[in-house]
């Protein structure tokens, strides 16, 4: 299953790449092929491209703020969980997810 996702949080400078990094082991673990874009105040690291975003099962956004760049999703699953329970229990989001989009 391929996801891929998007972490951002109002300054962009700990929870985003610590969600990030979170989010991409715990994929990795899991067995995953996962991909996280961070946005902040640094801009966007790993930006996920079209091709990307169109080839992913589902995206999560690890947010409450404002995405930049949501029309690359049009058509996808698109799940929004909190920051920091990505940051606290990682694999428990990704399964809870999964389960949710293969229910579908």
């Amino acid at each position: 299953m391929k996801i891929v996702g998007i972490s951002a949080c109002p300054a962009g400078l700990a929870h985003t790449p610590m969600a990030a990094k979170a989010l991409e082991k715990a994929g990795k673990e899991l067995g995953y092929d996962i991909k996280m874009e961070q946005q902040g105040s640094m801009g966007q690291i790993n930006a996920i491209t079209n091709e990307e975003a169109q080839a992913a099962d589902f995206v999560i956004i690890a947010s409450d703020q404002k995405i930049t760049g949501m029309e690359r999703f049009t058509g996808k699953k698109v799940i929004r969980v909190d920051i920091n329970i990505c940051i606290k229990a990682p694999e428990a989001v990704i399964k809870k997810c999964v389960a949710a989009v293969s229910q579908q």
